[in-house]
């Protein structure tokens, strides 16, 4: 047990140390990590073991810089790791005296993750976590979409109301049509979901449409079988 705790000690004091140097944001010296973790009685050679296994779990990237190595803590899983290390109920600090870093580290980390849930669960319009920008939005959908299509196998023929449903009240109706309709939407990523190119000819659209919807009558009649009427006009 007492070298279970160890190892995890070392792992979140090693983590905390590089979150505190900016490793989120920028790569770290080594040196400059290891003067901040390196104990009394310690060697820079007894980390190597738990520097390889953050780095196997993907929390952090380590790389070379001619004769200098280099540390960067990797999001979110490197986050999510130190995380759930300073929540473990076995984690603890040796010795009677905190380093001052350390403690002022944890009180960083703590106004961060404070603020962190703030701007998550703030309601928006009554709303939690609601989607306020196109830009998220272009996020969210593209992500809806490629998840329902691989869980279901969908076929690249994700139907709009399953986005829609999936979404929820995170958007209002209004932005969700705005938005989905291709007019701010990157017109690869309007590609992706189907929507009409708005570079075509009218031909061309006209071509495309009468495609997507034979596309749909298949997808349809997996389900109910489908009957196409057509209507004579006079010439």
């Amino acid at each position: 047990m007492a070298t279970k705790n160890a190892g995890l000690q070392a792992k979140t004091r090693l983590l905390l140390a590089l979150w505190d140097l900016g490793g989120v944001n920028q790569e770290v010296k080594t040196g400059d990590l290891t003067k901040r973790i390196i104990s009394k009685g310690k060697k820079v050679a007894d980390y190597k073991v738990i520097f390889e296994e953050l780095e196997k779990k993907g929390a952090i990237a380590i790389s070379k810089k001619g004769n200098s190595q280099f540390i960067k803590l990797v999001s979110p899983d490197g986050l999510e790791v130190l995380g759930e290390g300073l929540r473990n109920p076995d984690f603890r600090f040796d010795g009677t005296i905190v380093g001052t870093w350390t403690a002022n580290a944890l009180l960083k980390w703590i106004g961060d993750q404070d603020e962190a849930r703030f701007n998550t669960s703030e309601p928006v319009n009554g709303v939690k976590n609601a989607i306020v920008s196109y830009e998220e939005f272009e996020k969210v959908s593209l992500k809806v979409y490629e998840q329902l299509n691989r869980d279901y196998n969908l076929n690249n023929l994700v139907p709009i109301y399953r986005i829609r449903r999936e979404v929820g009240e995170r958007v209002n109706r209004e932005h969700f049509t705005t938005w989905l309709s291709g007019k701010e939407l990157a017109q690869s990523n309007a590609d992706v979901l189907g929507l009409p190119n708005l570079s075509k000819t009218n031909q061309d659209r006209e071509a495309e449409a009468l495609k997507n919807i034979q596309q749909i009558l298949n997808l349809v009649s997996l389900y109910n079988p489908s009957h196409l009427c057509y209507t004579q006009t006079p010439t």
